[in-house]
């Protein structure tokens, strides 16, 4: 059976801050005085070990958003925005080209059910001395109903969906504007919040690549299917069309 099999200490994983269901625990991103191990910094955007490697045998870093623990990408200004998907992709590059990593792994957690434990936004980047890149995604899921092209990045609706429902698709070309690309982020993550699902708080943010290409999906997080977790069948929804024609209504009259 090929899959990526990965040792997780649970023993480090019981002792890792928690503030998503605790909001009374302190926060340890708010506390920058007292962060250790920070590589590079841009304002309130803090790139930094991970200081709880539960993933052994690799190599965790975290990606600090903004110094706001209650802030979130559609509050962002435009400029805050593209700095910290600048700051993401270059620490991500850097990895992949370091030689220490097959595979780097660069998303985002937000929210109760996105499998993450801290509140305060932020972004990790994880890098495998050795992990099969092969099994990681499929391009067809980077597909779907075109919203929008502009500037050498498409936004669509994923039509071939990891999980199922409401996948926004990111795709910029080789030679692509970034502020285009962090915006389209920030639009995906926006319209999710606000209009896919009423009172959605949970999401992920996927980056991937393929030499040189790359590719970003946002997916919103709720319970998941127990066809997707016990049967591995991804579910095509129906309003694939719809969810594009609004996303055109709404952000690109």
């Amino acid at each position: 059976m090929k899959i990526n099999l990965i040792k997780f200490n649970t023993d480090i994983g019981k002792i890792k801050p928690e503030t998503l269901f605790h909001e009374e625990n302190k926060c340890p991103f708010c506390d920058v005085e007292n962060l250790k191990d920070i590589i590079e910094t841009d304002g309130g955007i803090i790139f930094l070990k991970n200081k709880y490697n539960v993933i052994e045998g690799a190599d965790q870093f975290v990606l600090i958003e903004s110094g706001d623990c209650d802030s979130d990408m559609p509050n962002y200004s435009d400029e805050h925005m593209k700095r910290v998907i600048e700051m993401g992709l270059k620490q991500w590059r850097k990895l992949l080209k370091s030689g220490k990593y097959e595979e780097v792994l660069f998303f985002k957690n937000y929210g109760a059910m996105s499998g993450g434990t801290i509140k305060h936004p932020h972004m990790q980047l994880v890098g495998f001395p050795k992990l099969n890149s092969e099994l990681l995604f499929f391009e067809e899921e980077l597909r779907g109903a075109v919203v929008k092209n502009l500037n050498g990045v498409e936004m669509n609706v994923s039509n071939c969906p990891r999980i199922g429902f409401g996948e926004i698709n990111i795709v910029p070309e080789k030679n692509f504007d970034i502020e285009t690309f962090s915006q389209f982020i920030k639009i995906g993550v926006d319209y999710l919040k606000k209009y896919f699902r009423k009172n959605l708080s949970s999401y992920n943010i996927f980056f991937y690549h393929k030499g040189e290409q790359i590719y970003t999906k946002i997916i919103p997080r709720f319970a998941t299917s127990p066809y997707f977790v016990g049967y591995n069948i991804h579910f095509l929804p129906n309003n694939v069309e719809r969810i594009a024609e609004e996303l055109r209504k709404i952000y690109f009259k």
